[in-house]
């Protein structure tokens, strides 16, 4: 085990950045320097620590030696699997008995984020009286029990921290995931999950899962639109309709289990890091009124308390019930009229070029007003009493995807229900589909590049003005040229979300738009799968070359976009259904005649199947149900035989004393 311990150590790469401002330091300074002293502390905690001059900022790269991760999270309590099934907390006393990683290390990405916060926020000063620190020509106090590093950063010395690449990881996985092409849907999973985290890990499983799931629609829409049924086109419909959302109810259910495969795979059974919240009666919750301060208010009376609990939770029910009637209120007075406006312009134009140029308008005008909704929903959320930092999330993804909703489709709601033009209606999603998946990807590719060369320019303008020279500014370091990338952040409401935010909201509205007017264009599964084989690769060349690397976040399934996903499935029974009723009443006399009699039964059939086929497929597979039965029983019969064994020593010292005591009384009667 020491032998495995020395060569997991010497290959510790640096895995935190801390940015301070390049300067220099008087020689009298230099032992009082807030940025010396910094320094030093992060030695005493057992780090490795390099120095990096670069063109305007000095960097301080971090490496943390096995054992140092190890008592950061024994000190921590962080839970791991052990090899009896049961998640204990870890102690590095006890390493051998607890399970590795997919990839052979001992902590996950994850955890070993967690124990450098730890390690590097908890440099407390533990001295009898306050440090005086230098920076220029000021002088800052570190009081007693502060924090160093956010006294530094409150002070603006220490710019930012943020996680470094592996390098040797990151070229690793550009070879096999993001450059290989020629595998198509198929992606290391474990080496993804290892150096990015469960979260991002598990969004690409299900994009990879998605993308597979869709060649059987592509390749019956493709059918359709090649092979002309002529008479039996109105009843290959139909079939197409019923097929896909059968397809739709299957996929939703088998990526659950993917999902629980997954993460018995990875050994997860719980989210890494607690929120940073009040916890109290096995509960979290948000600081709008913590529990701790209820009970201070009203003492410490079970009933009292109750009712205080009681009407703390219905409070938040209220407040998020009414921040949901707002938006939707807002959705209705503002952004329908506009949405109904465009489409009545779109129809009304009757150059396509014009109808083109409209379109690329509209959706670069709506962005504007959604981000304005979006942050509007952030600060309403912040009144909301939720939980924790995940729900939190989920209510951002329901309100910000209810104004993408109105967005992304009434324009066609509008095409198909009110015109009834199947031409027009093909236009349209064509058109969306082109437009909207071009322009995001244009975006999402071209925006990170931007801004990672406009901030080089800026540093370089900045260093060629206080030097006066002409000649070019190079950037040589690694880590600087990392600090300069933008975050991998969301859009909207950033400080909730990071950036798989709007990547999963693009799956979303995509999925929406196939399912909901399939059978007005069976062929827009084919546009999906192109789109979506290409999406795997440019967003993991985009996490692995354009962006920081993003701070891993604890989530073991997609969250509220898996409830998005099967609302817009009950949708699409909907709407399809709409639809063919359109096709079947070309006259619009809407009589209940035999064929739309069928169509209303099969609405309400496929309804019944979407609620009851969960009822039929498993959520998790066998063997993994089978497992954590396993494990349980494992577990269960080591506590009992400890427990059976602590019981006879117990009873046997008992024995012992109490035999004693009788040899004592017997002596000292004989005696009497």
């Amino acid at each position: 085990m020491l032998l495995e311990m020395s060569e997991e150590e010497d290959q510790t790469a640096f895995e935190i950045g801390v940015v301070v401002p390049k300067r220099s330091v008087k020689a009298e300074d230099a032992i009082s320097d807030c940025v010396k002293i910094l320094v030093d502390e992060f030695e005493k905690a057992d780090l490795k620590v390099e120095r990096v001059l670069g063109v305007a900022d000095e960097f301080i790269k971090l490496a943390a030696p096995l054992e140092t991760l190890g008592r950061a999270a024994a000190w921590l309590q962080i839970k791991k699997r052990t090899r009896i099934g049961m998640d204990l907390p870890f102690e590095w006393d006890e390493v051998d008995a607890f399970v590795r990683q997919p990839d052979g290390s001992l902590f996950s990405w994850s955890e070993r984020f967690h124990c450098y916060q730890h390690l590097i926020y908890g440099i407390e000063n533990k001295s009898q009286s306050a440090v005086i620190m230098k920076h220029d020509d000021n002088e800052l106090r570190w009081e007693v029990g502060e924090c160093l590093l956010q006294k530094l950063e409150s002070e603006g010395i220490v710019k930012e921290v943020f996680p470094l690449h592996d390098e040797a990881q990151r070229k690793k996985l550009l070879h096999n995931w993001a450059l290989n092409w020629w595998e198509l849907t198929n992606q290391p999973l474990d080496e993804i999950y290892s150096y990015f985290g469960t979260k991002i890990a598990v969004y690409f499983a299900f994009l990879g899962m998605y993308t597979q799931w869709l060649l059987f629609p592509a390749a019956f829409g493709i059918v359709l639109q090649i092979i002309d049924f002529g008479s039996l086109q109105l009843l290959m419909l139909p079939i197409f309709f019923i097929s896909i959302i059968l397809w739709a109810i299957m996929f939703s259910q088998f990526w659950k289990r993917k999902n629980a495969a997954l993460l018995a795979r990875w050994q997860i059974s719980y989210p890494i890091g607690a929120d940073a919240g009040y916890k109290l009666l096995g509960m979290e919750w948000s600081s709008l009124q913590s529990p701790v301060e209820l009970i201070r208010k009203w003492g410490t009376d079970n009933t009292k308390e109750k009712e205080v609990f009681q009407k703390n939770e219905w409070f938040g029910c209220l407040m998020r019930f009414r921040n949901d009637a707002l938006v939707i209120l807002s959705i209705i007075c503002l952004q329908l009229p506009f949405e109904v406006a465009y489409a009545h312009t779109y129809e009304v134009t009757e150059s396509d070029v014009m109808k083109f140029g409209l379109t690329a308008i509209y959706l670069f005008a709506i962005q504007y007003l959604t981000q304005l909704g979006g942050k509007i929903s952030v600060k309403l959320i912040k009144y909301e009493n939720n939980e924790n930092t995940e729900k939190r999330a989920d209510s951002l993804v329901y309100k910000v995807f209810g104004l993408y909703f109105m967005q992304s489709y009434i324009g066609i709601f509008y095409h198909a229900l009110l015109h009834r033009s199947f031409l027009t209606l093909r236009q349209v999603l064509i058109q969306r589909l082109l437009v909207s998946e071009v322009l995001e990807n244009l975006l999402e590719n071209s925006v990170p590049y931007l801004k990672y060369s406009y901030k080089k320019y800026r540093v370089r303008r900045k260093k060629k003005h206080e030097k006066g020279s002409t000649g070019k500014v190079q950037f040589t370091s690694r880590v600087e040229k990392e600090y300069l990338k933008p975050s991998y952040s969301a859009s909207i409401g950033d400080e909730l979300e990071d950036g798989l935010f709007d990547d999963f909201l693009e799956l979303a509205l995509q999925f929406g738009l196939i399912m909901m007017f399939a059978c007005a264009f069976p062929l827009t599964f084919a546009f999906a799968i192109l789109n979506n084989i290409t999406e795997i690769r440019t967003d993991a060349l985009k996490l692995l070359t354009m962006f920081k690397r993003p701070v891993p976040r604890a989530s073991a399934t997609i969250g509220a976009w898996l409830n998005i996903f099967q609302f817009l499935i009950v949708m699409s029974i909907c709407t399809n259904c709409a639809l063919l009723a359109w096709l079947y009443d070309q006259e619009g006399n809407w009589k209940i005649e035999p064929g739309l009699a069928a169509i209303l039964v099969m609405e309400h059939v496929l309804l019944l199947i979407k609620f009851g086929f969960s009822r039929f497929v498993p959520e998790e597979p066998a063997w993994v149900r089978a497992n954590r039965v396993k494990n349980a029983t494992q577990a269960q019969d080591m506590c009992s035989k400890q427990l059976l064994r602590s019981i006879s020593v117990k009873e046997k010292a008992f024995g012992q004393v109490r035999k004693l005591e009788e040899e004592k009384y017997q002596r000292s009667g004989t005696m009497n």
